[in-house]
């Protein structure tokens, strides 16, 4: 039974992202993968980005899904094999990621940031995953959000991140706010580059 709850959730998930509403389409073309990228989809859930980006990279490229739940993973694993996609490696969330060091060209969080106890110590860490050059996109409910307004009926309070809250923990982590944008009527959704050694916001 728990199995099957799991296979739904991941399927409901995926149903969640592909709706036009949630304006996948725009958020693909926003970011500006190409083949060769190394991507890290972060909460990868029922795995449908993570799946899109591995269509994008392709073969030379590569993209880790990294959840908790394992039952997750085995779905994208499955999915991936389904749709002959070699390139996609699913990490389950321990100690530890084991994800490749100064490796990352590109880490996407979608809905999952809120989750987070310790954001600013997080991402100090993931540092230590990106290429110099690499980007953090985040995308997650704000406070204002009408999905956010119901959460509480479903047992789930607090599953958002005011925008201004998150540009300033990820400054002191040690990122930089490059772009920002504002399509999704639900969410914020923004885009970071690691500070450069010695730079202090103004």
């Amino acid at each position: 039974m728990r199995k099957m709850l799991k296979l739904f959730k991941a399927k409901r998930l995926n149903k969640h992202a592909a709706d036009p509403k949630s304006k996948p389409e725009e958020i693909i073309r926003t970011l500006g993968l190409k083949p060769g990228d190394i991507v890290a989809d972060i909460g990868a859930g029922g795995g449908y980005f993570t799946l899109r980006f591995a269509d994008i990279v392709g073969e030379s490229g590569r993209v880790y899904a990294v959840d908790v739940e394992e039952a997750f993973l085995k779905f994208i694993a499955e999915a991936a094999k389904k749709r002959r996609l070699n390139n996609v490696v699913t990490v389950p969330v321990k100690n530890k990621l084991p994800l490749p060091r100064k490796g990352l060209d590109l880490v996407f969080m979608r809905n999952v940031t809120h989750h987070l106890s310790n954001r600013i110590g997080y991402f100090s860490e993931l540092k230590e995953f990106l290429k110099d050059s690499g980007k953090v996109v985040i995308i997650d409910y704000g406070a204002e959000s009408k999905t956010v307004r119901f959460l509480p009926f479903w047992g789930k309070p607090g599953h958002y991140i005011p925008r201004e809250r998150l540009i300033q923990e990820m400054s002191a982590a040690g990122y930089v706010l490059i772009q920002d944008f504002d399509f999704l009527s639900e969410q914020h959704f923004t885009i970071y580059s690691q500070r450069p050694k010695g730079k202090v916001d103004d």
